[in-house]
């Protein structure tokens, strides 16, 4: 505590600390402790260094603030204040010494007389007062000479800060037509001089850019609307700049400024209005239900849910006929077909549209009304309709293992006109473009053409056409979406190479890898794998593989103590099955590598040492070497030219070569469609008819074409579903990268009753009076001359031999 005096029998401390620069802006008479003013005499006697007589009287006011200016620039150190003790004759036996924050960094004190200077620029923003501690000490014996007394130096503050908008620039929205005095936006200025101390925070509001659309309130800086009927539709946005002043605004007072970008926002004050009041619209009469006639637009110069449509039918007589519908992105009316339409019934309908506001605002109703209406007239016209398909869509589901030439589904169309055309179907093949399908032009039978597999292709989605024959411009479409489901043809497998390594300190039992497996196939319960040991190593003595039951198994070994140098590497085959029908499995290998570790396990090295062998060999070993390499070269070029010299026989089957020979058979029959003689299905499946057996070939060519029969039953040969055969057999021709360089063109007919092309037999020949005239091979040539003499007319005399 800083005293004038000596209080009671203690001896006391003088400390003043005052500024050099008041400027008549502080009152020197501050609060002492004791609440009383201090003495203007005492005060004066001690800036003034003059000396005075002590008095011993009690003195009861203290000083313990010094004031100090911020930002002080001159280059000597700025003095702060004295600290004296009446104790100090000026001998220099006092010594003083300054403690506390900023003590020798900041402020230092002249130990000597007590002067304290900063030796530091000083800024009140950064920091506002500094706390320290004087004492005087007996400069000889260091024994403190009065108890440790406590001061604080406080900064006064100067206006060197401009205020700040610490969150501009400022977006803000205000809608349109808003009265005058709407509220915008407050901002907010920051200015960090001390608010207690003058008018250097105090900041005053003005609009620099802006006017006369907005105001700003200069002392609260609320943005308000100056301007009564902004129109968003005349200008949306506005840049307003505010500035903020010190000082009260007043001249020398610094400024700060901040952008307001302000949007006007949208309200429901313009009604729509059709651009065009009569619409001429047409559709034909085979436009299906919901399919669009036209669109019609209502003009609304607002915006977002101000600007929303809602157009509606009114009156006409096609409001039963047609339906009208508000596109939500667009806003425009959508007119659609409600019902199917007939050219022969009616050529021409009349609506009334009606585009109206939805959504309305009662203080803009005087601007309205907010509908209007237009005329639409729709022309129907008659066409040719193309064939329609029945139902409009397909969906298909077939197992991936279905055969080549299976009917999956039969597609059916016709012909809405009253011509009842046929029809012929295929298939776009750019919906196909692996022909996986074939469609029968006639029936609409759907068939495989190729093998389907789910893990390749899960989902095929084709269109197939239908076209009219009189017309092939007409053409219908109908999408069928085919689902291939899953069977279990692919066996789980390890996704990756799995290696391991095994210390050769390794207890049996120790856990060395965690194996897992993919499945592509995707059964309806889930995948459930089943590890275990592949047969061959099922007593395997050094691993062994435990099943979690997660689809994962645990590598375990069976005992202890493994060597590198008896072996490196172990191969362990790992049978892995799934839980399909059937049943599939594979085996992946293991490769597991013995490593020589610490004690805690850590790999040191996984290279076994290497044994030195001897390099060197004897002459006589060299040449045992060579003579053996000589005579197993002899042996297999005499094994080569047994080979190349043997010749086999040509196998000349009469069953295998049923194409090329006479059946004879002395049963008379009724012509081809007598089938009781002998079996016909042999000529469609030669190998059929051969015996069980190994297979006989011909060895001077490739083999053909292997038949797919096997793909199709044996009586589709013979039957309507001939197709089957022919694709299967086209599949076989596709695939095979065997067959002989050249197309063969096969075709099948039948005949008899039922057949186009009728009964060819001519066991009834005879009864048939017609004749056949063989005179236009007179016209054929030399070449034909002899035919002609025996099968033509004769022109004269049969000549005499």
């Amino acid at each position: 505590m800083w005293t004038s005096g000596r209080m009671s029998n203690a001896k006391s401390w003088l400390g003043l600390g005052m500024s050099l620069y008041f400027w008549g802006l502080m009152d020197l008479t501050t609060t002492v402790l004791s609440g009383t003013p201090t003495p203007p005499g005492k005060l004066e006697a001690l800036l003034s260094d003059k000396p005075q007589s002590h008095s011993r009287t009690k003195r009861s006011w203290v000083w313990n603030q010094f004031f100090v200016l911020e930002e002080y620039t001159g280059t000597d150190p700025l003095y702060v204040g004295k600290l004296h003790s009446d104790m100090d004759r000026g001998d220099g036996s006092i010594k003083y010494i300054l403690s506390g924050e900023g003590a020798g960094v900041v402020f230092t004190i002249d130990d000597t007389t007590g002067d304290i200077h900063a030796i530091q620029r000083l800024d009140r923003e950064e920091r506002a007062q500094y706390t320290l501690r004087a004492q005087a000490l007996d400069r000889r014996t260091g024994r403190p000479m009065e108890p440790e007394s406590e001061f604080i130096i406080k900064i006064q503050d100067i206006n060197d800060n401009e205020p700040k908008f610490l969150d501009g620039p400022y977006i803000a929205t205000v809608p349109e037509m808003s009265p005058v005095g709407t509220s915008v936006i407050q901002v907010t200025a920051t200015d960090a001089d001390d608010p207690t101390y003058g008018n250097s925070a105090r900041v005053v509001y003005s609009i620099l850019q802006g006017q006369p659309y907005f105001s700003v309130d200069s002392k609260t800086g609320v943005i308000r609307t100056a301007l009564m009927n902004m129109d968003r539709e005349a200008k949306e946005y506005y840049e307003v700049i505010i500035q903020a002043k010190d000082m009260g605004g007043q001249l020398g007072g610094l400024a700060g400024t901040t952008t307001v970008n302000v949007t006007l926002s949208d309200v429901n004050d313009n009604p729509p209005r059709f651009p065009q009041k009569h619409y001429q619209m047409s559709v034909l009469e085979s436009a299906p239900v919901s399919s669009t006639v036209g669109r019609v637009f209502a003009k609304d110069l607002d915006e977002g849910i101000n600007a929303e449509m809602k157009y509606t039918i009114v009156d006409g007589d096609g409001a039963d006929a047609f339906d009208i519908n508000t596109d939500p992105n667009f806003q425009v009316g959508i007119i659609t077909v409600k019902k199917p339409l007939s050219f022969e019934s009616k050529k021409s309908y009349t609506l009334k549209v009606e585009g109206a506001n939805p959504h309305l605002e009662m203080r803009f109703l005087n601007l309205g009304p907010f509908q209007d209406t237009t005329t639409v007239h729709i022309s129907v016209e008659d066409v040719d309709e193309p064939p329609v398909f029945e139902p409009g869509f397909y969906f298909v589901e077939v197992p991936e293992d279905v055969a080549i030439g299976t009917t999956i589904q039969i597609i059916s169309a016709k012909d809405p006109d009253v011509t009842n055309n046929s029809i012929r179907y295929s298939i776009d093949r750019s919906s196909d473009p692996g022909r996986f399908f074939y469609v029968d032009i006639t029936t609409g039978a759907l068939m495989t053409a190729r093998p389907l597999d789910r893990e390749e292709f899960s989902w095929h989605n084709i269109t197939v056409l239908a076209m009219e024959m009189n017309n092939p411009s007409q053409v219908g479409s109908v999408s069928v979406t085919i689902k291939v489901l899953d069977v279990n043809d692919n066996a789980p497998e390890f996704p990756r190479f799995y290696e391991a390594f095994v210390c050769e300190n390794a207890k049996s039992g120790q856990m060395i890898q965690t194996v897992s497996a993919v499945d592509q196939d995707d059964p309806r319960d889930g995948q459930h794998f089943h590890y275990s040991l592949a047969p061959e190593a099922a007593n395997n003595p050094n691993f062994t593989v435990r099943d979690n039951q997660d689809n994962t198994a645990r590598i375990l070994t069976r005992r202890s103590s493994f060597r590198q140098q008896e072996q490196s590497v172990f191969y362990l085959p790992i049978l892995i099955s799934d839980n399909g029908q059937p049943v599939l499995s594979s085996t992946g290998t293991l490769t597991i590598q013995v490593c020589s570790c610490d004690d805690n396990g850590h790999v040191l090295s996984c290279s076994p040492e290497a044994y030195m062998l001897p390099v060197s060999l004897s002459r006589g070993a060299l040449i045992a070497i060579l003579a053996c390499i000589f005579v197993l070269l002899v042996l297999v070029l005499l094994i080569l030219s047994m080979r190349r010299h043997r010749k086999q026989p040509y196998i000349i089957d009469d069953e295998e070569n049923i194409h090329e020979n006479i059946v004879r058979y002395d049963d008379e029959g009724g012509g081809e469609e007598d089938t009781e003689a002998f079996d016909i299905a042999a000529m469609w499946n030669p190998r059929e008819a051969q015996v069980a057996g190994a297979p006989k070939t011909r060895q001077d060519m490739l083999p053909e074409i292997e038949s797919l029969s096997r793909y199709v039953p044996q009586t589709c040969a013979v039957s309507s579903t001939v197709h089957s055969y022919v694709l299967a057999k086209l599949y076989e021709a596709d695939m095979d990268l065997w067959a002989p360089p050249f197309d063969s063109l096969q075709t099948y007919m039948f005949e008899g009753d039922g057949s186009v092309a009728g009964s060819l037999s001519s066991l009834q020949s005879a009864a048939s009076d017609s004749e056949q005239s063989f005179d236009f091979l007179t016209d054929w040539g030399p070449r034909f001359r002899k035919l002609a003499e025996l099968y033509g007319a004769a022109e004269g005399p049969a000549p005499l031999w």
